[in-house]
């Protein structure tokens, strides 16, 4: 599998299905963590999701790319049946060995009835 792969398949099996059954297979035990909210390690990143996934996150990819053992996400996460309460996020991975090593993103908050200036909306 390419590391793509391992990151799409983690998104669909982990975050979009919120199942933590199968974490060792994706993440490394001393998983770095970026994002101040979420501490470092598998137990970190599981103690966070076992919070977050009572919102119901659902993340819909609009770009994915891969470079060495880099993996860039950019997507849109909504809430539950709300599409009003959403995020644009980008979220960056390291991967060693075939699993996710370490972990960066940036969120912002959006309101979906907002096209911006531009008019084109945030995707």
């Amino acid at each position: 599998m390419t590391n793509k792969e391992i990151v799409t398949e983690f998104i669909d099996k982990v975050f979009n299905a919120w199942d933590l059954t199968d974490l060792n297979k994706y993440m490394r035990e001393d998983y770095m963590q970026h994002s101040p909210e979420v501490k470092d390690g598998r137990e970190g990143f599981r103690e966070f999701a076992a919070g977050f996934f009572k919102a119901k996150p659902h993340m819909h990819v609009f770009k994915m790319a891969e470079d060495g053992d880099m993996v860039f996400v950019f997507f849109k996460c909504t809430f539950g049946d709300n599409e009003k309460s959403a995020a644009k996020v980008c979220d960056i991975y390291r991967l060693q060995d075939g699993l996710l090593a370490e972990h960066w993103d940036v969120v912002m908050n959006i309101d979906p009835n907002d096209p911006g200036a531009s008019g084109r909306g945030h995707f």
